[in-house]
């Protein structure tokens, strides 16, 4: 696993691209056409923040995702809304 620090390579070519934990913003918008990549890239992000703990929420207009459920942190999750209720 890795830290805040340890760059997570979201996308192999001649160079990797890579982003750092601590310095992902809290929202995101991965955008092109039809075949770039998009999904790949969003679910590779998805798994790799979720293997960090981060809390990850997407909005799937397509219903990609549907089947790809990501590990969480449950019980923080239900103490969370035991607060809110």
């Amino acid at each position: 696993m890795g830290t805040e620090t340890t760059p997570l390579i979201i996308a192999r070519a001649k160079s990797d691209i890579a982003i750092i934990p601590k310095m992902a913003n809290r929202h995101g918008l991965i955008a092109g056409a039809t075949g770039t990549g998009k999904t790949v890239t969003l679910r590779t992000l998805a798994e790799q923040f979720s293997m960090l703990g981060v809390s990850v929420f997407m909005a799937d207009v397509k219903e990609t995702f549907q089947a790809c459920p990501f590990p969480g942190r449950k019980r923080q999750v239900v103490e969370r809304i035991q607060e809110l209720v």
